[in-house]
């Protein structure tokens, strides 16, 4: 799971432009926290494609004044005049710090060293073929359970719960949570070395009449099945041919689960007491228990996999929202979304408004997919799973945030800028806003942050990021910064950032 969010991201659209403003059937409006909405609502009871129709939208002029919406471009100026400081310590710790081994590395490290330790132990001393099996399945059953939805969201909500008034290295480490990917990985290349050695082990065993050719042939055909899906996931294949990596991922892995099946009852036939039934064996054994575990984590997102009618509305020829009253959402999380569950799947942020239904995406135009429904906006599409904790979900840790957007990444910072649950300032660099996300998201986020800075790439060219926003950090007297951009330009400055001692958090596309 993706830890990481892509940025053909999601906004919601709200109201409201004039202090009174009449909106056509077409549009489906929701009202910003705050507002006064008289409407006569003429909605179908059964079906959520046919637009709600709102009459009148009326905002307080608390939350919207005409002053200051006509050119919002600004609040960064003067920030080339400010001093960025040196990069604290020497150059190659701090790249071994925080690039070479950033948290999500040294989770993998520590998981895969421990393993090749025991391992080394159990080679020198030797052991039975069982317990090396053991340990295969308890690698692979860590591997897969934590991506499992649920098991996200409580580890996010376990290390995201730490208080406000704690000090700031705990919160900073405990929001580190989404590096979680770490173990995921370390375990599954840690299973693969266990996996190797059990192999070898079954063959010495079929050589001596103790393992069956079955058990040899199925742990074989794992072994390769196991080694494909690592290859295929290196990050360099992956970012290139990543809908592949994910059928690959995917497909492959159902087939290697059933195969875990056949091995572990095998393994258990092969292995037991001839006195004692199969079956009672199988009762007490933790490898089977664990399979069965690992088996519905798979299955429990599908359980939720269905069809669900949505309201889209286009912004642009670069954009369109879609709203869904399937479920409900909180600040930090993303949903996944398809025309063809079996084949590929996407993931946007979600993006709710306190007190409102449901919740929307905003899609941007980044691909062939993105390009197709922002073309020919459906009025159904596949959902499964349910709303899973991101990188964005480590912002109420903080008293005082940076949310930090360029272009499309907005979207992940607009919940929690309608939330107001934290202190944030909100820095969003982009090419004409206006016309790329509409006139009523603009001012719905200008709303609930009347002091955003907004930079107009169009006009003034790209900026110096980092310096940007550490001048933005200093000035709002803040405890961290949340990123959310490309890859690179996230890389660039979540390290610029960190490398002069403040805490900056963006995703990691480890997944």
């Amino acid at each position: 799971m993706p830890s990481s969010l892509p940025l053909n991201s999601l906004v919601l659209t709200t109201t409201a432009k004039m202090s009174s403003i009449t909106v056509p059937p077409a549009a489906v409006v929701i009202p910003l926290p705050g507002t006064i909405t008289s409407h006569s609502a003429s909605s179908s009871s059964d079906s959520l494609g046919k637009k709600d129709k709102f009459d009148d939208v009326v905002i307080t002029a608390e939350a919207v004044s005409e002053d200051g919406l006509e050119d919002i471009d600004g609040g960064w100026e003067g920030y080339m005049d400010s001093e960025l400081p040196d990069k604290g310590e020497r150059k190659l710790f701090r790249n071994l710090r925080h690039q070479i081994l950033n948290i999500y590395r040294r989770l993998f490290s520590v998981v895969f060293l421990a393993n090749l330790g025991v391992l080394i132990g159990v080679a020198v001393k030797g052991t039975d073929t069982p317990y090396i099996g053991k340990v295969v399945i308890a690698n692979i059953f860590t591997a897969v359970l934590i991506r499992e939805e649920h098991v996200v969201n409580t580890l996010f909500y376990i290390f995201t719960s730490v208080p406000r008034s704690w000090p700031l290295w705990i919160r900073v480490l405990t929001a580190r949570v989404y590096s979680l990917g770490g173990i995921h990985s370390g375990s599954a290349v840690a299973a693969l070395m266990w996996l190797i050695f059990f192999t070898v082990k079954v063959s010495i065993d079929l050589h001596r009449h103790i393992a069956s050719v079955a058990l040899a042939i199925v742990s074989y055909i794992i072994l390769a099945f196991v080694m494909m899906i690592i290859a295929l996931a290196m990050p360099a294949w992956r970012r290139i041919h990543h809908d592949k990596f994910e059928m690959v991922h995917r497909f492959l892995g159902w087939t290697v689960t059933g195969l875990v099946w056949a091995q572990v009852t095998l393994l258990i036939r092969d292995y037991k007491d001839p006195s004692v039934p199969l079956h009672v064996v199988m009762r007490k054994s933790a490898p089977f228990w664990l399979v069965v575990i690992l088996t519905a984590s798979i299955a429990s997102s599908w359980v939720h996999l269905r069809k669900v009618k949505i309201v889209p509305e286009l912004l642009s020829n670069h954009a369109v929202r879609i709203h869904y009253e399937y479920s409900s959402a909180i600040p930090g999380t993303f949903s996944r979304v398809s025309y063809s569950p079996l084949t590929e799947w996407h993931s946007f942020a979600t993006i709710a408004v306190p007190g409102q239904k449901g919740f929307d995406h905003i899609i941007s135009r980044v691909g062939d997919w993105t390009s197709k429904t922002i073309a020919n906006p459906p009025n159904e599409i596949w959902v499964r799973g349910i709303p899973t904790a991101g990188i964005m979900n480590v912002v109420p840790l903080f008293n005082r945030v940076i949310l930090v957007a360029t272009g499309s990444g907005i979207a992940p910072c607009a919940p929690h800028v309608f939330a107001k649950k934290t202190n944030t300032k909100l820095l969003w660099t982009s090419r004409n806003i206006r016309k790329t996300y509409g006139d009523r998201f603009v001012d719905a986020i200008m709303a609930a942050a009347p002091d955003a800075i907004i930079y107009d790439t169009d006009a003034h060219g790209k900026p110096d990021m980092v310096k940007l926003i550490h001048h933005v950090y200093k000035e709002f007297d803040a405890e961290a910064v949340c990123v959310i951009s490309n890859q690179p330009l996230t890389q660039k400055v979540v390290y610029g950032l960190m490398s002069r001692g403040v805490p900056a958090f963006g995703a990691i596309w480890d997944s």
